[in-house]
Protein backbone atom coordinates (compact mmCIF):
# COMPACT_ATOMS: atom_id res chain seq x y z
CA UNK A 1 0.00 0.00 0.00
CA UNK A 2 1.37 3.41 -0.81
CA UNK A 3 -0.06 7.04 0.64
CA UNK A 4 0.77 9.75 -0.71
CA UNK A 5 4.92 8.85 -0.73
CA UNK A 6 4.68 6.27 2.38
CA UNK A 7 4.89 2.51 1.71
CA UNK A 8 3.34 0.24 4.33
CA UNK A 9 5.50 -2.64 5.44
CA UNK A 10 3.80 -5.83 6.04
CA UNK A 11 0.60 -7.39 6.40
CA UNK A 12 -2.22 -4.35 7.10
CA UNK A 13 -4.42 -6.79 7.78
CA UNK A 14 -4.50 -6.67 11.83
CA UNK A 15 -5.80 -3.07 10.74
CA UNK A 16 -7.45 -3.45 7.87
CA UNK A 17 -11.64 -2.55 7.42
CA UNK A 18 -13.26 -5.30 5.13
CA UNK A 19 -13.08 -3.13 2.33
CA UNK A 20 -9.09 -2.94 2.97
CA UNK A 21 -8.99 0.59 4.19
CA UNK A 22 -6.70 0.52 7.33
CA UNK A 23 -8.49 1.64 10.65
CA UNK A 24 -6.90 3.12 14.52
CA UNK A 25 -7.04 0.29 17.70
CA UNK A 26 -8.80 1.79 20.60
CA UNK A 27 -8.34 0.44 23.79
CA UNK A 28 -11.65 2.40 26.00
CA UNK A 29 -10.42 3.64 29.50
CA UNK A 30 -10.61 0.93 32.14
CA UNK A 31 -10.03 -1.99 29.21
CA UNK A 32 -6.13 -1.61 29.89
CA UNK A 33 -4.61 -5.56 29.70
CA UNK A 34 -3.45 -6.57 32.95
CA UNK A 35 -1.96 -9.50 32.06
CA UNK A 36 1.54 -8.24 32.07
CA UNK A 37 4.68 -8.33 34.28
CA UNK A 38 4.75 -6.60 37.40
CA UNK A 39 7.80 -5.63 39.64
CA UNK A 40 6.66 -6.31 43.35
CA UNK A 41 5.00 -2.37 44.05
CA UNK A 42 4.99 -1.50 40.13
CA UNK A 43 1.37 -2.63 38.79
CA UNK A 44 2.14 -2.15 34.70
CA UNK A 45 -1.05 -2.19 32.55
CA UNK A 46 -1.13 -1.98 28.75
CA UNK A 47 -2.78 0.35 26.48
CA UNK A 48 -1.28 -0.72 23.31
CA UNK A 49 0.35 -4.56 23.12
CA UNK A 50 0.26 -7.30 21.46
CA UNK A 51 -1.76 -8.83 24.48
CA UNK A 52 -4.61 -6.96 23.65
CA UNK A 53 -4.06 -5.20 20.10
CA UNK A 54 -2.73 -5.93 16.23
CA UNK A 55 1.32 -4.52 18.50
CA UNK A 56 3.90 -6.47 17.22
CA UNK A 57 7.08 -4.03 18.30
CA UNK A 58 5.53 -2.01 20.94
CA UNK A 59 4.21 -1.80 24.47
CA UNK A 60 3.27 1.13 25.77
CA UNK A 61 1.36 1.53 28.87
CA UNK A 62 1.01 2.76 32.54
CA UNK A 63 2.83 2.43 35.53
CA UNK A 64 1.10 2.77 39.35
CA UNK A 65 3.17 2.66 42.37
CA UNK A 66 1.02 2.84 45.56
CA UNK A 67 2.22 6.07 48.30
CA UNK A 68 5.49 4.74 49.79
CA UNK A 69 5.78 1.76 47.30
CA UNK A 70 8.37 0.52 45.31
CA UNK A 71 9.42 -2.08 42.66
CA UNK A 72 11.74 -4.59 43.47
CA UNK A 73 15.02 -4.71 41.44
CA UNK A 74 14.94 -5.44 37.53
CA UNK A 75 15.48 -4.15 34.18
CA UNK A 76 13.68 -4.41 30.92
CA UNK A 77 16.13 -6.83 28.95
CA UNK A 78 16.92 -5.99 25.40
CA UNK A 79 13.81 -3.45 25.30
CA UNK A 80 14.55 0.44 25.62
CA UNK A 81 12.20 2.27 27.79
CA UNK A 82 10.90 5.49 27.60
CA UNK A 83 8.89 6.94 30.69
CA UNK A 84 6.58 10.28 31.45
CA UNK A 85 6.03 10.78 34.94
CA UNK A 86 1.98 11.51 34.73
CA UNK A 87 1.86 12.28 38.24
CA UNK A 88 3.51 12.19 41.45
CA UNK A 89 6.98 11.81 42.96
CA UNK A 90 9.63 9.26 41.20
CA UNK A 91 12.93 8.09 42.19
CA UNK A 92 15.36 5.82 40.35
CA UNK A 93 17.61 3.62 42.19
CA UNK A 94 20.51 2.28 39.54
CA UNK A 95 24.46 1.71 39.40
CA UNK A 96 26.48 -0.58 42.27
CA UNK A 97 24.30 -1.78 45.13
CA UNK A 98 21.42 0.76 43.78
CA UNK A 99 23.58 3.86 45.56
CA UNK A 100 22.53 6.36 42.69
CA UNK A 101 19.43 7.30 41.66
CA UNK A 102 17.75 10.28 39.75
CA UNK A 103 14.97 12.15 40.96
CA UNK A 104 12.04 12.44 38.58
CA UNK A 105 8.38 15.06 39.20
CA UNK A 106 5.69 15.52 37.26
CA UNK A 107 6.00 16.52 33.41
CA UNK A 108 9.41 14.69 33.83
CA UNK A 109 10.98 12.11 30.83
CA UNK A 110 13.22 9.39 31.38
CA UNK A 111 15.17 7.02 29.28
CA UNK A 112 16.43 3.48 31.01
CA UNK A 113 18.59 1.96 28.74
CA UNK A 114 18.35 -2.02 27.80
CA UNK A 115 19.48 -4.54 30.46
CA UNK A 116 19.95 -1.45 33.12
CA UNK A 117 18.97 -2.98 36.79
CA UNK A 118 16.82 -0.72 38.49
CA UNK A 119 14.55 0.22 41.41
CA UNK A 120 11.38 2.43 40.47
CA UNK A 121 10.37 4.31 43.84
CA UNK A 122 7.15 6.27 44.62
CA UNK A 123 9.07 9.05 47.21
CA UNK A 124 5.49 10.32 48.65
CA UNK A 125 4.02 8.47 51.03
CA UNK A 126 0.93 9.79 50.63
CA UNK A 127 0.43 10.57 47.26
CA UNK A 128 -0.03 7.72 44.25
CA UNK A 129 3.05 7.56 41.42
CA UNK A 130 1.55 6.99 37.80
CA UNK A 131 3.84 6.84 34.80
CA UNK A 132 3.37 6.52 31.21
CA UNK A 133 5.85 3.76 29.66
CA UNK A 134 6.74 2.24 26.27
CA UNK A 135 9.62 -0.20 25.61
CA UNK A 136 10.43 -2.27 22.36
CA UNK A 137 9.76 -4.74 21.17
CA UNK A 138 7.49 -5.29 24.11
CA UNK A 139 7.02 -5.47 28.52
CA UNK A 140 9.98 -7.22 29.48
CA UNK A 141 10.87 -7.40 32.67
CA UNK A 142 13.76 -9.56 34.62
CA UNK A 143 13.24 -9.38 37.99
CA UNK A 144 15.59 -9.44 40.44
CA UNK A 145 15.90 -10.80 45.09
CA UNK A 146 14.87 -7.89 46.43
CA UNK A 147 17.24 -5.45 48.73
CA UNK A 148 15.86 -3.64 52.15
CA UNK A 149 14.42 -0.50 52.09
CA UNK A 150 17.54 0.91 54.28
CA UNK A 151 20.03 0.36 51.51
CA UNK A 152 18.10 2.79 49.17
CA UNK A 153 19.35 6.54 50.14
CA UNK A 154 16.56 8.68 51.49
CA UNK A 155 13.71 6.23 50.45
CA UNK A 156 10.95 5.38 53.32
CA UNK A 157 7.68 3.65 53.43
CA UNK A 158 4.03 5.07 54.21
Amino acid sequence: MNFEGYELQGDPTPWALPDGRLMPVVTRAGEEDGRTLHSGGAVRMSGVSRQHTPARRLWYGKVLNDAGFRSVPHHHGEAETGGYVLSGSARIYYGHAYEEYVDLETGDWVFVPPFLPHVECNMSTTEELVWLTTRTPENLVVNFEDVPDTDLTGFRRR
